[in-house]
């Protein structure tokens, strides 16, 4: 929606938001604790010290060039924001709030500083309004619940994208000069998850069947503080206003990890620690969660600064935080892998940055790569922001520059194929069972911690998969919101993700962000500085091929928190 109110400045334009959801339902709505930026409200803050922390938070992966554009626009893409209408929590003087998050500091790393901008524990959900209201009031239009199947191409360049409008189950062309993707990620390939129901990675899946690469996708990030079995978000923000972390001792165990910012240091760190205490017996009970305590807190903080995720603890667990630590374990929730972009938001061909003709992404589905091999709290908010802004600049640019890409006569072949053959097909495997084995195995041998063994054996387990979802087969034969139909396309997505990632994964041997290999600890810059690109070959097979890492200030170093 960013790139769409770029867009409709120019009259001239003809600008379309294809959404499988009404927009407003976007998991953008989930991101709670802040989007970051230099503002220097509460203390001094400079966007090199912002730089440097998201560089350092990558582990050296992220590429400098586009680190150093993100956080240098970070104040005006949130002051943009907020002279939009976003409705910010503010200062006593009447500036925007902004609270501590993991990761960030200042002073290249000396202690903890006040960087993230909120809006209760509500800002991706407020950030979404604001664009939704900006695009109605610029007259975008929209096409809800119109769920996107396959690229048009033309050649080597792309002409759109064919739709199943979930109302009718008919097939739609929307013809396209220039075409971006920002379709979130794939976390729904993992049990636990914070991810909603609809991040399958469709866009991954799409491009990557088109030939387009995909980059850096062994890197997954799983979230410390997720609600125990549901996997639901508590926000960075809780540590942020002073949670703490705690094992069955009541020890605030991060101190021995993280000496010096402690439960805030970035969520690799964090995850990994959870982990390790649980699997060394100090889970609460024995069991495989341990605590965020609060109670230290004073009911006016927690029910005014974070109020949504009270809600959901009293709601889910019964549990007054004010009261009584939280349950938490780590939840699969962010992919900094993607689709590989450039500054502009141009997907990219190959490791010399060899722009897709007409094709754009942003957001989590891209990679840019800003976030390397792991990301820092409230850079997905300012990644979509800022890179959303740019792509919208450049589409605008190239689509009055450039003629109409043919449409082939064939464009809907391929979409039309998938459907018929679900609807059809009498007798076969179901999808809810595939899915479930699938979350289930990935959570456990491609999750937080990989080995050789784990991953080797989770390429067989999806061969298995992948012949089983070719036999599969729905109960419902209508045409009209056929969710049975929608679920069994959205498997053949996280089948091939799921794919991208365990290739990857079992190809980089190091440890780095939030790829933790057991069988081969330590970070390795002489062997594995650089971005995997994985490409799908015609037979279904994936070839590897590598990008360097762009770096321009910092040079890597060992990550001390």
């Amino acid at each position: 929606m960013r790139a769409a109110v770029e867009l409709a400045k120019y009259p001239d334009l003809k600008v379309a938001v294809v959404s499988k959801l009404y927009p407003s339902r976007s998991h953008t709505g989930a991101a709670q604790g802040g989007i970051g930026a230099a503002l220097g409200n509460i203390e001094e803050d400079h966007w090199e010290w912002h730089m440097f922390d998201t560089v350092k938070g990558s582990d050296y992966l992220g590429d400098q060039d586009a680190i150093e554009v993100m956080c240098k626009e970070a104040p005006e893409a949130v002051y943009e924001l907020e002279h939009m209408g976003l409705p910010f929590s503010r200062t006593e003087d009447g500036r925007i709030n902004q609270r501590r998050f993991g990761g960030h500091t200042k002073e290249f790393g000396k202690a903890p500083v006040h960087r993230s901008c909120f809006a209760a524990d509500r800002t991706g959900h407020m950030i979404l309004q604001t664009l939704y209201q900006q695009s109605i009031k610029h007259g975008v239009r929209f096409f809800d619940e119109f769920h996107v199947v396959d690229l048009i191409m033309d050649g080597r360049r792309v002409a759109g994208v064919v739709a199943i409008e979930l109302a009718t189950g008919d097939l739609h062309v929307f013809h396209a000069k220039a075409t971006l993707f920002a379709t979130g990620g794939a976390g729904r390939m993992f049990k636990v998850t914070s991810n909603a129901l609809a991040l399958t990675g469709d866009g991954l899946a799409i491009a990557f069947r088109h030939g387009i690469p995909l980059e850096d996708m062994e890197f997954f990030q799983f979230h410390p503080t997720g609600i125990y079995r549901l996997g639901i978000l508590i926000t960075e923000g809780a540590r942020g206003e002073g949670g703490i972390l705690r094992n069955r001792h009541g020890e605030r165990f991060m101190e021995r990890y993280a000496p010096t910012i402690k439960d805030l240091a970035p969520r690799d760190v964090v995850s990994r620690a959870i982990y390790l205490e649980i699997r060394e017996g100090r889970g609460i009970d024995g069991k495989d969660y341990v605590h965020l305590d609060l109670t230290h807190l004073s009911r006016d903080i927690i029910e005014t600064r974070l109020p949504d995720i009270t809600d959901f603890v009293r709601t889910y667990l019964g549990i007054d935080p004010v009261e009584e630590p939280i349950p938490i374990q780590p939840t699969a929730h962010y992919e900094m892998g993607g689709i590989p972009t450039d500054v502009d938001g141009r997907v990219i061909w190959d490791a010399q940055n060899t722009p897709v003709e007409g094709f754009y992404a942003a957001g989590e589905c891209a990679c840019v790569s800003v976030h390397g091999a792991n990301r820092l709290g409230t850079n997905s908010l300012l990644d979509l922001v800022v890179f959303g802004r740019r792509a919208g600049r450049h589409m605008a640019r190239y689509a009055r520059e450039s003629d109409w890409p043919a449409l082939p006569g064939d464009a809907t072949d391929w979409a039309r194929e998938q459907v018929e053959r679900f609807l059809t097909r009498q007798k076969g495997e179901k999808i809810g069972a595939i899915r479930a084995r699938l979350q289930e195995e990935m959570m456990d041998k491609a999750g937080v911690f990989r080995t050789e063994e784990g991953l080797t054996e989770m390429e067989g387990i999806l061969k298995e998969l992948e012949a089983q979802y070719q036999e599969a087969a729905i109960d419902d034969r209508g045409r009209m919101y056929n969710t049975d139909l929608l679920e069994a396309l959205e498997l053949g997505n996280l089948l091939e993700c799921a794919r991208a990632t365990v290739v990857a994964a079992r190809n980089r041997k190091e440890s780095r962000g939030g790829h933790a290999r057991e069988d081969y600890p330590k970070r390795d810059d002489a062997n594995w500085l650089k971005h995997t690109l994985l490409y799908r070959e015609p037979d279904g097979s994936v070839r590897i091929d590598y990008k360097p890492v762009v770096i321009t200030r910092f040079q890597p170093q060992e990550r001390k928190y």
